[in-house]
Parts: C-alpha cells; sequence; structure tokens
C-alpha cells in the first residue's frame, strides 16, 4: 500500500481523518477555493462523486488561501458556501497550505509524486487535482484548467480495474 495512507487530515467539522479510511478507492484531491474563477468546478466535482461514489471513488477537497486570497472564510463559512451554491456532499477539509514551507505534508507527497509542467512541483493555482488509483498510487496532475468532466474517462478506467 501507498504511502498516501499515512496521511491525516482534519475535515471542516475539526474531526481527524486518516486518509487510510480510502483504501481501495480511487481518489481524486483537489485544491479548491469559494472566490476564483475556477469555482464552479464545485458541480463537476459534485457530479462526479454522485456518479461514482458508489463505485469506490472518493472526491477529497481542501481549500486553499494561497493564491489570490480566494479562500478567506473559516471552515464554516466554506462548508455553507460549498452545500448551498453547489450541494457539496464529497469530503472537504480545513483550509491547509499547497505550497511552501507550511504546505500541508499531503501536497508535498502528492507534488513530489506528481510534478507538474517542465518538473515543477509547486501547485499553480487552485483547483489542482490530483488522480490516485485504488492502491494509491499517484497517476496524474491535471491542472487547474482540466474540468472534472473531462477526467470522468480516466476515473471509470481506473475504478474498473
Amino acid at each position: 500500500m501507498s504511502d498516501i495512507y499515512k496521511f491525516t487530515a482534519k475535515g471542516l467539522d475539526g474531526k481527524l481523518i486518516g486518509l487510510d479510511a480510502y483504501k481501495g478507492k480511487v481518489l481524486l484531491i483537489v485544491n479548491t477555493a469559494s472566490k476564483c474563477g475556477f469555482t464552479p468546478q464545485f458541480a463537476g466535482l459534485e457530479a462526479l462523486h454522485k456518479k461514482f461514489s458508489q463505485s469506490g471513488l472518493a472526491v477529497l477537497g481542501f481549500p486553499c488561501n494561497q493564491f489570490g486570497n480566494q479562500e478567506p472564510g473559516d471552515s464554516a463559512e466554506i462548508g455553507a458556501f460549498c452545500q448551498k451554491n453547489y450541494g457539496v456532499d464529497f469530503q472537504m477539509f480545513d483550509k491547509v497550505e499547497v505550497n511552501g514551507d507550511n504546505a500541508d505534508p499531503i501536497f508535498k507527497y502528492l507534488t513530489d509524486a506528481a510534478p507538474g509542467a517542465l518538473g515543477l512541483k509547486a501547485v499553480k493555482w487552485n483547483f489542482t487535482k490530483f488522480l490516485i488509483d485504488k492502491e494509491g498510487k499517484v497517476i496524474k496532475r491535471y491542472a487547474p484548467t482540466v474540468t472534472p468532466e473531462s477526467i470522468e474517462g480516466e476515473i471509470q478506467n481506473l475504478l474498473q480495474t
């Protein structure tokens, strides 16, 4: 099993969640923001969650305020925004940093495992996505411009393996 499962993160309710709870599932891990041009992607992420969660997909959202201060709210505000505007029912976590010295260990792991363009490790912007297979292997990083709908086929392929 992969090292992704050794990490824990706080949910929006403040409770610690071990990623080992997702063993055997395909994971789509996304850094999110409520006030970003890509924020409407919450709808696509929720659609993937609704369509594939029973088949073994887990969408995991990690709010981040490192890009243009586009996630200024606290956990309660983030949760209320996501639910009210996009009906988000997938697991959202407490706000994290994804780059720099204070980057959450989960994102340090993800960016090491799947560098971006030109081999750069830093997350470029909100709604960068990481796809992880059922064994916990990081398969691919997607740029913020890649919509959730456009990776549905890749998710289906991983769910069927």
